[in-house]
This record gives structure tokens, C-alpha cells and sequence, in this order.
């Protein structure tokens, strides 16, 4: 089983764990988009839908998928100083934090998956896998100063520092200009649309699509690999993540690039790295094969108030 690489020091569980607080600021953004994302229903163009499309796989598949996980946190593949720092500008707009936060908070996952410690495992409840420990969980968006210890490559280089602190900058610049681009096409009906389904549809689906990775993906599925958690494979979470919810293949191959290891197990994101790779802007691409690990027995059975 391919591992990652320990922390510099042993984490304090008290940085990343949660507080029992309602965490006010992040409550009320959450809350906003929400209502925004409804609001949207009435406010409907084509235009609209096409942009908050294409901004989805931006983010996701392009900055959640291909960056913030499999290129920052695990070093998956390298490619250019100037594509990796473009993936993690993109990342950003997904609004689930900064790269030296989402990464750090990422790797610390994977060393206590689903044991004491884990920030976010179904183990603790499904709610609080899903949403609660981003709403009740201590504020660490903006400690970058305290992620940049369980990131200390990224913690090294200025950009991530900047971008971690201020990682709402993007989506918000982003705004006047969808309203601008609506208002062109559609007047200000038309801009009021873009910015409905460009930013609050498309963060809000976002952010539970990823979120599902963390909860669904460890309590739903199937078992190929023998791994300490219990991390599954969900073709519809893969769909709404591009390659994402082969969650059982990543824990069992953490620093692989590729997640759907079968032919059936689709994973756009892969196959967007592979076509980098035959363009040579990608390099050392890191592969597990589907026949690495022996298959074990399911993990322990859940009591109903695992999922309270």
C-alpha cells in the first residue's frame, strides 16, 4: 500500500478538530450562497447554466481534482511552476479554502482516516463528515501561519502563503466580471443570472459534491483494495467529482494520479492528466494498477449512532 509521507511533527489535533462553536462567518457566507443558489431557480438562462458549467470543471476538475488534491496534497505528477500555481488560483473558487489549508487538512485525513482525529469521518456522525466540522469545527481558513506546518512545501513559497490567506480574492474579482459578461448578454436580468448560477449554484453544488467525498464516499459503495478505513467507490459521487468518489482505489493508492483503475471506474480528471502527460507538460505520473492489494473483508458495521 503506497503511504504518505508523515507530518514534520506530530499534528495538535486541537489545530484541525472541532470547537462545538457555531462558527458565525462561515455560517452566514454558507447561508447567503444557499439562498442564492434557490433564488436562481427564478432567475434562469441558458447562458447562465452553460457558464456555471464550464466554471464547475474549472474548479473542480481543474482546481480541486487535478490541483489542490492530487497535484498539491500528493504530488501525484508535476508539471510547470506556472500551471500549478494556475490549478491552485482555480482551486480557489471553489470556496473550500486556501491550498496550504485544504492541503494540510487533506493529508492529516489520510494519516487518521477514520480514527480519532480524523477532521472529518462518518465514524463522528454523517452530518459532521458532510458539512458540520466546516461550520462547527475551529476557524482555520485564514491560520495560515498554523496550516503552513502540515504544508511546509507549499508553507515555503509566498504565493501559497498570499493566496492561502486571501483565498476568497479570486471568486470575489470574479464577480463584477460575470455581472459584466450577463449584462452584455442579457441586460441586467441577464447579470443578475450570471452571478446567480456562476457563483452561488455552481459553489454551492460544488462544495457538496466534494463534501459527499468526505461523508458518502466512507460509508457507501464498494470494497476493491484492503485498506485501514472505510473509504468505498461511488460511481455517482465519481460523476458529480470527476473521478473523485473512487475513494476506496485513492486510500488504498494515496499518491496515484489515476482513481478509476477499471475500465468502468470513469475519471475525467485522469484523463485530462494523461493527455498533459502525452503534451509532456506532465511528468513523473505516479499509477497504481487495479490488482496491487488483496480485497479484505467490509469494515466493522455502523450502530445507528454512527450516523446521527
Amino acid at each position: 500500500m503506497t503511504t504518505l509521507a508523515p507530518f514534520p511533527t506530530e499534528p495538535n489535533l486541537d489545530e484541525f478538530t472541532r470547537s462545538h462553536a457555531l462558527n458565525w462567518p462561515t455560517a452566514l457566507v454558507l447561508a447567503l450562497l444557499h439562498v442564492g443558489a434557490v433564488a436562481a431557480l427564478f432567475f434562469f438562462t441558458w447562458k447562465a447554466f452553460l457558464v456555471a458549467v464550464g466554471l464547475y470543471w474549472i474548479a473542480i476538475g481543474g482546481g480541486i481534482g487535478m490541483g489542490y488534491h492530487r497535484l498539491h496534497t500528493h504530488r501525484s505528477y508535476r508539471v510547470p511552476r506556472w500551471l500549478e500555481y494556475a490549478l491552485a488560483i482555480c482551486g480557489t473558487l471553489t470556496l473550500e479554502g486556501g491550498p496550504i489549508f485544504w492541503v494540510a487538512t487533506h493529508r492529516l485525513h489520510h494519516q487518521k482516516s477514520d480514527q480519532d482525529g480524523d477532521p472529518h469521518s462518518p465514524r463522528d456522525g454523517a452530518w459532521w463528515s458532510h458539512v458540520g466540522w466546516i461550520i462547527l469545527g475551529r476557524r482555520s481558513h485564514n491560520d495560515t501561519r498554523t496550516m503552513a506546518k502540515y504544508a511546509p512545501d507549499l508553507g515555503k513559497q509566498n504565493f501559497y502563503l498570499w493566496l492561502n490567506t486571501y483565498h476568497y480574492a479570486p471568486l470575489l474579482l470574479s464577480i463584477p466580471l460575470l455581472a459584466w459578461l450577463g449584462a452584455m448578454w442579457g441586460g441586467t436580468l441577464g447579470g443578475v443570472s450570471m452571478v446567480l448560477w456562476a457563483v452561488c449554484v455552481r459553489v454551492v453544488l460544488g462544495l457538496h459534491a466534494t463534501w459527499l467525498v468526505n461523508s458518502a464516499t466512507h460509508m457507501w459503495g464498494g470494497r476493491r483494495f484492503a485498506t485501514r478505513d472505510d473509504s468505498r467507490n461511488s460511481w455517482w459521487v465519481a460523476l458529480l467529482t470527476f473521478g473523485e468518489g473512487w475513494h476506496n482505489n485513492h486510500h488504498a493508492h494515496p499518491t496515484s494520479a489515476r482513481h478509476g483503475l477499471a475500465w468502468y471506474e470513469f475519471d475525467l480528471t485522469w484523463l485530462q492528466i494523461r493527455l498533459l502527460q502525452r503534451l509532456h507538460v506532465a511528468k513523473a505520473v505516479r499509477v497504481a494498477h487495479v490488482n496491487q492489494v488483496p480485497v479484505l473483508p467490509a469494515p466493522r458495521q455502523r450502530s445507528a449512532a454512527d450516523t446521527l
